[in-house]
């Protein structure tokens, strides 16, 4: 009993006192340390910049627009200007693989759309024109835009009409646009995809050749290869399960007389965009290596030596490298039987001198039919 009197013994005033100097400093503690990472937090919100339009713009240029896999000449002008971009939206019956035909809606009359390049702070004017001879209303979405649905929201342009609007190049990358007039996935799926380059200020590295490639997916009512004209089949779009993976809207489009060119001693830089409108592309050079790659599209090489890199539906990369030794180089989605089985195969030959020291033949294993 009496230990339990004890055990409940009201505290004195000293302990009392004692105990709220002890809890104060354990809240001034505290506060002291929840400070810190606010102030942290402070301090990093200054590395994300609020952009802003360059204050002057100098003159006033027409975009040069490219069919893949041609890309635009560098920009060499050092300031911004106003860029006028002329882009006519056609909808046009088009070979999707031999003796396969599809009605492609287009961006130029080709797919993918034209290639546009503008400088890093140019004013872009772009100008979406909509053929008298469409069938459909038409819109667009530029990644590359700061603004409601990236243009998307103030194109809406019915046959035979023009739509008009202007935004500010604020940031340098390689971006997708694409329509997005509801159903998306329809427009989407019947071509309606593209890619524009906004260079840095600085520019990008010297290179001997440039391509265009886009990934992309069919999803059509007959089997692979069926002969004919097919249509859209919207549930095999659903269900993410497309007829077709090709690059540059047909199969076959970077092989045979399409094939990409290059020779050795050059440095190549492949533009490579995925419009899905589902997939990702783990996209890959069979008997080449990246020196660089700038992922996402960013405007830095931020990884090096790579041998696939990952590119998701809407997303772009840029991949850098030089070439050393002669022969027919193979461009695949590395999702391996989208290559031999869907289409996402392409070519790039190079010719010039042999480099043995690089890459030889020792003996073959065909039994002297090599």
């Amino acid at each position: 009993m009496s230990t339990s009197r004890n055990s409940h013994r009201p505290l004195s005033r000293a302990a009392i006192a004692a105990a709220l100097a002890t809890s104060t400093l354990l809240l001034s503690a505290s506060l002291t340390g929840c400070g810190r990472p606010a102030d942290a937090a402070e301090t990093g919100r200054s590395t994300i910049p609020l952009r802003a339009a360059p204050g002057k713009i100098d003159g006033q240029e027409v975009a040069v627009l490219t069919s893949a896999p041609n890309v635009p000449p560098p920009i060499t002008r050092t300031h911004p200007t106003k860029v006028i971009v002329n882009l006519d939206i056609v909808e046009k019956t088009m070979r999707l693989a031999d003796s396969v035909d599809y009605t492609m809606w287009t961006f130029g009359g080709t797919v993918p759309g034209k290639f546009i390049r503008v400088r890093e702070g140019d004013l872009v004017e772009l100008h979406l024109r909509n053929a008298a001879t469409n069938t459909m209303p038409h819109n667009i979405d530029l990644h590359a835009v700061s603004g409601p649905g990236g243009g998307a929201k103030v194109t809406l342009t019915i046959p035979g009409h023009e739509s008009v609007f202007t935004f500010t190049a604020l940031n340098p990358g390689l971006f997708v646009y694409h329509c997005a007039t509801s159903p998306v996935p329809m427009h989407m799926a019947n071509g309606m995809y593209g890619m524009i380059l906004v260079e840095p200020k600085e520019g990008l590295p010297k290179v001997d050749r440039e391509y265009y490639v886009m990934q992309s997916e069919f999803y059509t009512k007959g089997a692979y290869g069926e002969h004919g004209h097919q249509e859209l089949d919207m549930n095999k779009g659903i269900d993410e399960k497309p007829t077709y993976v090709v690059f540059n809207g047909s199969v076959g489009a970077l092989t045979g007389a399409n094939a990409l060119q290059a020779k050795t001693g050059e440095r190549v830089r492949l533009f490579v965009g995925n419009a899905g409108p589902n997939l990702t592309s783990s996209f890959h050079l069979i008997g080449e290596i990246f020196e660089n790659v700038y992922p996402e599209g960013s405007s830095t090489a931020s990884e090096h030596n790579v041998q696939t890199t990952s590119i998701p539906a809407g997303g772009a990369a840029v991949v850098e490298f030089g070439v050393e030794t002669p022969g027919d180089y193979v461009l695949v989605d590395h999702a391996i039987f989208r290559a031999f089985n869907k289409g996402t195969l392409g070519m790039m030959t190079v010719t010039g001198t042999d480099a043995p020291k690089v890459y030889a033949s020792v003996k073959g294993g065909l039994g002297g039919k090599e």
